[in-house]
């Protein structure tokens, strides 16, 4: 039995045969301080090992931390400047902005800042997991 938000997400895709196409997506759904447009996972298309979709972290939003479990994860961030704490304690930082590729890889506890109080962060966000985020769990900022 189909859950109600397969059955929306599915209302809006094409089926042609072997090839799905959802145009333009959609504001879609929240999840962890994020913002994602409705995109393609195994809750609209057959998808079995991957799903994709644009992710929007708003002005001086925060992804708190997580962890992916068992799946990589690829960015390409399109607009804004972003920071990632990442490592055991998140202790270690990236800073990325619009043009960069990102790769993440299974396991790695990472928090996720924007660092504009007035512009968003935008990215395409590709998972190696058709379930989109069911398999990412939080991760609690050790105590210094």
């Amino acid at each position: 039995m189909a859950q109600p938000e397969a059955n929306e997400l599915r209302r809006d895709v094409e089926s042609h045969d072997g090839i799905a196409v959802l145009r333009g997506g959609g504001d879609g759904r929240g999840w962890n301080g994020i913002r994602y447009k409705t995109g393609l996972s195994a809750k609209n298309v057959n998808a079995r090992q991957l799903s994709m979709n644009v992710a929007t972290i708003p002005p001086g939003g925060v992804a708190a931390a997580h962890i992916h479990v068992d799946f990589e994860v690829m960015l390409y961030i399109l607009h804004g400047h972003v920071r990632h704490e990442y490592g055991p304690a998140l202790e270690s930082v990236v800073e990325n902005q619009a043009g960069d590729f990102i790769f993440i890889e299974p396991g790695v506890p990472h928090e996720v800042f924007n660092l504009s109080d007035t512009e968003p962060v935008v990215a395409v966000v590709a998972r190696s997991d058709a379930s989109e985020w069911e398999h990412i769990i939080p991760f609690k900022r050790p105590v210094k």
